[in-house]
């Protein structure tokens, strides 16, 4: 059984800052699951380009309010308490902050624990771990 706290995590290298965002991986790749999960705070005002072409990525928003953006399509989601997008095809997407956004965030393959976006918006297959 595996058993973390996200206030503890959040004052451990679990915890990974860049711009426009936030995240604690509470569940990493060798936690051996299959998945990361993630507790992801976006900040007010971000707009974030992200194309996850390494990963699938599920998010359910806890709090905030937002916006998600289909490159594909130009269709526009809102984005609040309650809701939650799957970017179940590498959908290129633009993720914006109205206010501070609380989000659980599950990632497959799973992260290793430093990743932090590239220049294309993707997550590298394998970073260094926590």
């Amino acid at each position: 059984m595996i058993v973390r706290d996200l206030a503890e995590a959040n004052g451990t290298r679990r915890r990974v800052v860049s711009k426009g965002w936030e995240s604690t991986r509470l569940l990493l790749k060798d936690d051996g699951m299959g998945f990361s999960f993630h507790i992801t705070t976006i900040y007010a005002g971000a707009e974030l380009p992200m194309h996850y072409k390494n990963h699938l990525e599920n998010v359910y928003c806890i709090s905030g309010e937002g916006s998600i953006e289909d490159l594909a399509t130009g269709e526009i989601h809102e984005i609040r308490p309650g809701v939650m997008y799957a970017l179940n095809t590498h959908d290129r997407h633009i993720l914006r902050g109205r206010t501070e956004m609380v989000m659980a965030c599950v990632f497959n393959p799973p992260v290793t624990g430093r990743e932090v976006h590239d220049e294309t918006g993707a997550y590298p297959l394998e970073a260094e771990p926590v």
